[in-house]
């Protein structure tokens, strides 16, 4: 049965981004997903269409309405049960929420059906959150306008480890962050670019030394780049082989340095 992914958005085109374009389009092309968009404006009781209100106790912007979303979210559910699921995982992308990680996003892919619910303005009336969402993620620590973008962005990454959807199925498995490490770098034709050659042992059918080599850059540029990443990573426990590797990457940085 296909992935039920429903949204609550004001943008509902925005979305065609994900059905239409690259992996994700494909992906809804061959039925891997299905994507349901609501709009709250549809679920509005006035003839404003009004989904939104000044908040009380003062404070800059508006704030969403609780009831269109109330409703939106049923109707999601309503459309979910019709599809056979029962338990429908209602999600708030939201900044205060969860920080999302790979860890996160294998989570959600096990799960059949996923409403996703995007925030505007100040966000959403406090009441909405206890009643129908069941855990909120944040994409970063950074203010974006919309809950959509970050919807975007949890949709894709879902999809991407649904089975068959990748043309390889190792490019899931090799992705960054898979195993708390970033992926080695990547080179194609020409051997030589402008005076810049493709490392040779690329170039030597030599698998064994080329996985090594590989493990090697991965190990090193987890280790430079992204110390929260190898803080993860140094808590799992390196192996001899990724110690001696990591150790022979720090010299050759020290003997660039100086």
């Amino acid at each position: 049965m296909p992935l039920q992914i429903d949204v609550i958005t004001l943008f509902p085109e925005m979305f065609q981004a994900i059905t239409c374009y690259g992996i994700s389009g494909r992906a809804h092309r061959n039925d891997v997903f299905q994507l349901h968009t609501w709009n709250p404006r549809d679920f509005a009781t006035d003839n404003y269409r009004t989904i939104d209100d000044s908040p009380y106790g003062g404070g800059p912007g508006m704030v969403m309405l609780p009831q269109p979303l109330d409703d939106a979210i049923n109707q999601a559910r309503s459309r979910q049960r019709t599809e056979a699921i029962d338990k429908t995982h209602v999600i708030y992308l939201s900044p205060q929420g969860t920080l999302l990680d790979h860890e996160k996003i294998l989570q959600l892919s096990q799960l059949n059906g996923l409403i996703l619910l995007c925030g505007r303005y100040e966000g959403i009336d406090e009441r909405i959150i206890t009643r129908q969402v069941d855990e909120e993620i944040s994409i970063g620590n950074y203010v974006i306008s919309g809950g959509e973008l970050a919807a975007m962005v949890l949709i894709d990454g879902i999809i991407r480890q649904t089975p068959g959807v990748l043309g390889c199925a190792e490019s899931a498995k090799e992705d960054s962050f898979v195993h708390n490490l970033l992926e080695y770098p990547q080179y194609t034709r020409p051997e030589n670019y402008r005076g810049d050659s493709v490392p040779s042992i690329l170039l030597s059918g030599d698998h064994a030394k080329i996985y090594r080599w590989r493990l090697q850059q991965s190990l090193g540029r987890t280790w430079l780049k992204r110390p929260d990443l190898w803080d993860l990573k140094h808590k799992q426990g390196l192996s001899k082989e990724e110690n001696e590797l990591l150790e022979a990457f720090k010299r050759t940085q020290h003997l660039k340095i100086n």
